[in-house]
C-alpha cells in the first residue's frame, strides 16, 4: 500500500487507473476531489510547496498525469507552469525523498500536425503551447534520469486522443454527432485519426509499473489499426443501425467558419466548440506509429473497434445518466 502515488488521478484516465490498480495499491494526490475515490485522495496543487507533505513515505513510483491540457486555457502561462514547472516540482521532491521510479504521461501533441506515422525517434514539432509545455517537460525528466541512470527508471508515455466510457471529450462530440445523423464532414474524411481506448491504456500503465526497472523507455500509445474518417463514420453509423452518409463541407469553408467563432469568442467573452484550432485538428492526419509498445509484449485487453462499441452502448444504446462523467480535450 501507498508505494504507487499518482499525482492527477481525480480525472478520466486517473480513475480508470484506479481501478485498475486497485484502491488499496495506491493513493492519489490532485488540486480537485476524485468524485469515486475519495477515501485515497489528497486536495493539494502541484505548483504548491505544501506537496511535499502529501507524498507517502512509502512511495516508489511515482505516476505524472497531472497536465493543462484544453485547448483553451487562459492565460497561456498556465501550460508552462502546470506541466514545466511542476514537473519540476515533482523532481525535485523526488530528489529529496529517494524517489528512483516515474511514469510520465506526455502527448503525441509534441510531433505536431499532419506528420507521416512518427515513431518515438521522429523529429518534435509541436504546434500548439500545449504540445511545447509536454516537451520540455520530457526534457526536465531526461534530465533528471541521466544524472543517475543505473539506478533511476523513467517511462514516457504519449498518448494519443484517449477516448471511452464516460468521458465527455472531443472524441465523444465527434460520436454524437455521427450518431445524431446531422454530422457535418469537414474535407474529404481520408485523414487518419490514432485513438486510444481508455481500458487498453490504463491497462498499458500497469503493466509498465509492473514491469519498470532502470532505464529510460518512451512509449506512443495507439490502438490499431488507425482509422480514417469515414471508416469511424461507417463503423458508428453499422453499431447504432443509423448508418447515413454524412454532409461535407469544404476544408477552407469549414476553417474560415472557425475563425469566425474566433472572433465571435473575442467579442462576446464566450467559449464555443467551434474555432479555427479544432477545425484544424480535426481534418489533420493524427497517425502515429506504436511499435514500441508491441516489442514490450504488452497485450491490450480491447481491440479499438471493441472499445468504439463499448463507448457507444454505453453513452448512446443504453446509457447510464446517473454515473460519474468527466469534461476534457
Amino acid at each position: 500500500m501507498e508505494k504507487i502515488l499518482l499525482i492527477g488521478a481525480s480525472g478520466f484516465v486517473g480513475t480508470r487507473l484506479i481501478e485498475q490498480l486497485g484502491k488499496d495499491n495506491c493513493r492519489n494526490i490532485d488540486k480537485k476531489q476524485s468524485a469515486k475515490y475519495p477515501e485515497i485522495t489528497t486536495i493539494r496543487n502541484i505548483l504548491e510547496n505544501d506537496l511535499i507533505d502529501s507524498i507517502p513515505t512509502a512511495t516508489q513510483t511515482i505516476v505524472l498525469l497531472a497536465a493543462e491540457h484544453h485547448d483553451d486555457v487562459t492565460p497561456i502561462s498556465l501550460y508552462y507552469e502546470v506541466n514545466v514547472e511542476g514537473t519540476q516540482r515533482v523532481l525535485d521532491i523526488m530528489d529529496y525523498r529517494g524517489i528512483k521510479n516515474i511514469i510520465f504521461t506526455s502527448s503525441v501533441a509534441v510531433y505536431g500536425l499532419n506528420k507521416s506515422n512518427p515513431d518515438e525517434n521522429h523529429p518534435v514539432e509541436p504546434f500548439n503551447h500545449y504540445g511545447k509545455s509536454k516537451l520540455q517537460a520530457e526534457e526536465l525528466l531526461r534530465e533528471w534520469y541521466y544524472k543517475e541512470p543505473n539506478i533511476r527508471s523513467l517511462t514516457i508515455i504519449r498518448p494519443s486522443v484517449i477516448f471511452g466510457e464516460r468521458n465527455r471529450g472531443n472524441v465523444y462530440n465527434l460520436l454524437k454527432q455521427i450518431a445524431s445523423g446531422n454530422f457535418l464532414m469537414v474535407g474529404k474524411g481520408l485523414n487518419r485519426k490514432s485513438m486510444a481506448y481508455v481500458g487498453n491504456i490504463v491497462a498499458f500503465f500497469r503493466y509498465c509499473i509492473e514491469s519498470q526497472k532502470p532505464g529510460y523507455r518512451i512509449f506512443n500509445y495507439v490502438d490499431k489499426p488507425d482509422l480514417d474518417m469515414n471508416k469511424l463514420v461507417q463503423l458508428v453509423g453499422t453499431s447504432l443501425k443509423k448508418a447515413k452518409k454524412p454532409l461535407r463541407f469544404p476544408y477552407l469553408f469549414g476553417y474560415i467558419g472557425g475563425l469566425c467563432f474566433d472572433f465571435l469568442a473575442i467579442l462576446t467573452g464566450k467559449k464555443y466548440t467551434v474555432s479555427a484550432v479544432r477545425v484544424k485538428k480535426f481534418c489533420a492526419t493524427t497517425q502515429f506509429d506504436s511499435s514500441n509498445v508491441m516489442h514490450t509484449g504488452f497485450m491490450a485487453p480491447f481491440t479499438l473497434e471493441e472499445g468504439i462499441r463499448n463507448t457507444l452502448k454505453y453513452e448512446f444504446i443504453d446509457p447510464k445518466k446517473e454515473e460519474i462523467i468527466f469534461v476534457s480535450e
